[in-house]
């Protein structure tokens, strides 16, 4: 079912004309081939230093130095790098979308939604070297809805449908203000198209999706390496869903 046919009764009302687009700067930092080919080169030797254990902020202050990188440009790297160990061990517990049927999956939930929300916005996206994908948002204590949160819970919604999974729950975290108010945004459009979906609201939702679920939906690298199972949804709805996106392969 193609997202367009989703006739939610929920409506975000947004009267300033908010995204999670690009900053300023961010053209400079990763449009050309010569800053692409340098993160490139840095990611490289991130994992190289990685891979023996020297600690990440410390091999990122060295890496970002020898490349004389800026600070968003070190933040893209941190993202987009792992050891060997991490890009093997999460290999192997990458799911695929046939492996999702007739299961209970947790996502967790201010790490897709805003993802999708800066995909959606035209901010650029970089595909790390273990095959996930991140932005340079974040949640700074308050999550803020912007123009592109509805279709980014449609895409979800989508996604649900498609895999046959028998029930979505969605992990936020409890501190983070509004994140009651998502919370029923969120109910409100399952109970509307009749979607097996709960919400929670974890004051450690990191802690409690690696101890309660078999299979999460994330892009945070300690999620990952200490999750059972994990499924790549950004990457499925980028090829499902043909989206746009101002990818940067950084590897």
């Amino acid at each position: 079912m193609k997202i367009e046919q989703f006739a939610p009764k929920i409506i975000f009302l947004n009267m300033n004309n908010r995204n999670r687009g690009k900053n300023t700067g961010d053209d400079t930092l990763f449009s050309s081939q010569k800053q692409i080919d340098k993160l490139k080169l840095a990611v490289q030797d991130m994992k190289y230093l990685l891979s023996r254990n020297y600690a990440e902020k410390a091999s990122s202050e060295l890496v970002g130095n020898h490349y004389r990188l800026k600070a968003r440009q070190i933040q893209a790297l941190r993202g987009a790098s792992a050891s060997e160990d991490q890009i093997q061990n999460r290999k192997n517990k990458e799911l695929q979308i046939l492996d999702l049927k007739d299961k209970t999956i947790y996502l967790d939930g201010f790490n897709v939604l805003i993802l999708l929300e800066s995909l959606l916005s035209k901010a650029y996206i970089f595909e790390g070297i273990d095959g996930c994908f991140r932005d340079l948002s974040g949640v700074h204590g308050t999550y803020k809805r912007v123009d592109q949160t509805q279709k980014a819970i449609e895409l979800v919604a989508t996604f649900f449908q498609r895999s046959q999974v028998q029930k979505l729950i969605w992990i936020f975290d409890q501190p983070v203000s509004n994140s009651g108010r998502i919370k029923e945004k969120i109910l409100d459009l399952a109970q509307e198209n009749n979607f097996d979906w709960n919400v929670e609201l974890e004051f450690n939702p990191d802690r409690f999706l690696v101890e309660n679920a078999e299979i999460i939906v994330s892009s945070d690298a300690w999620i990952l390496d200490h999750s059972k199972n994990w499924f790549n949804l950004i990457k499925y709805l980028i090829n499902e869903e043909k989206l746009s996106v101002d990818l940067v392969k950084m590897f």
